[in-house]
């Protein structure tokens, strides 16, 4: 199976026809705030081969509907819950003879992308998109970090999402699965200012939380030797009320479950779903209660 880097990328590079090149991503945020949180996850994309499938498998599982953007041959659905865009989905066939998982693609907020590309390039990285400017959307770009999971920064000119608890159906979490969480943390400390908190384990695996603004925004963890995606890769999951219910209706809608419903250390249950062309994504459960205040 090829490298994810080149199915990602394609989310932003400018490789469409000319017809296309005035494809234009919508704002983040609307109405327009001032609020940044350098190092939150704010976005995803799913690059996809059969985008009709995939709306339909998302509408039917999280309650999902879609605004379609059609500029000469791509096509781009905006995902939204009760009218809040939770992300985005565009159809990317893989080249004729190739093999790619389709995969979603994690944006983390950065206040300087041309910044970000010179201090990641410096620590290992690498450029799988070189940044591009949207005039509604902002600046991104995509990289691979030095264990080559690949993961994109934006630097949203109509500000970033608020720090409040996701509703169900929205993104809740983001975890970077590594075969060297230490060196990984430690790559993503130096580039978004995280503070970095060991939490204690119980499997022998190491699990360590990204936080800024005193605020959890996501964890690295050991890649697990029997993972049926064994390359480095970051992972994000959809808060749910009942994640084997979800599960199950995953399933009926034409899913597959790779990781089965279990308890996770905060106390809800996680799984771990793929849709139906494959790209993987987790369901988690998280009380209102649960506050996501980084660890002491």
């Amino acid at each position: 199976m090829k490298s994810l880097a080149a199915l990602l990328g394609a989310l932003l590079v400018c490789s469409v026809p000319a017809a296309a090149q005035k494809f234009e991503l919508p704002p983040l945020v609307e109405p327009a705030n001032a609020e940044h949180h350098a190092g939150k996850v704010i976005w995803a994309d799913l690059a996809t081969p059969d985008l009709a499938s995939a709306k339909a498998f998302y509408s039917g599982l999280f309650g999902w509907t879609f605004r379609d953007i059609h500029i000469g041959k791509m096509d781009y659905a905006v995902a939204s819950l009760d009218g809040r865009p939770v992300g985005g989905l565009v159809h990317r066939p893989p080249p004729s003879g190739e093999l790619r998982q389709p995969a979603w693609l994690t944006f983390i907020a950065v206040r300087d992308v041309d910044a970000a590309k010179r201090t990641a390039l410096e620590h290992g990285a690498k450029v799988v998109s070189e940044p591009r400017s949207h005039p509604q959307r902002g600046r991104q770009a995509v990289f691979s970090d030095p264990e080559g999971a690949v993961f994109a920064v934006l630097a949203s000119s109509s500000g970033d999402p608020g720090d409040f608890l996701a509703a169900p159906g929205e993104w809740i979490w983001s975890a970077l699965l590594a075969r060297d969480p230490d060196k990984e943390a430690a790559f993503y400390q130096t580039l978004f200012g995280y503070d970095v908190f060991d939490l204690p384990s119980d499997d022998g695996l190491e699990h360590m939380v990204l936080s800024t603004d005193d605020y959890a925004r996501a964890s690295v963890n050991t890649l697990h030797r029997d993972s049926s995606r064994r390359h480095p890769h970051w992972l994000n999951f959809v808060r749910v009320v009942d994640a084997a219910g979800a599960a199950a209706k995953a399933v009926a809608l034409g899913g597959r479950v790779l990781v089965e419903p279990h308890i996770d250390r905060h106390g809800g249950k996680v799984a771990v779903i793929a849709d139906p062309t494959g790209a993987p994504f987790g369901l988690m459960e998280w009380s209102d209660t649960d506050s996501k205040k980084e660890p002491k």
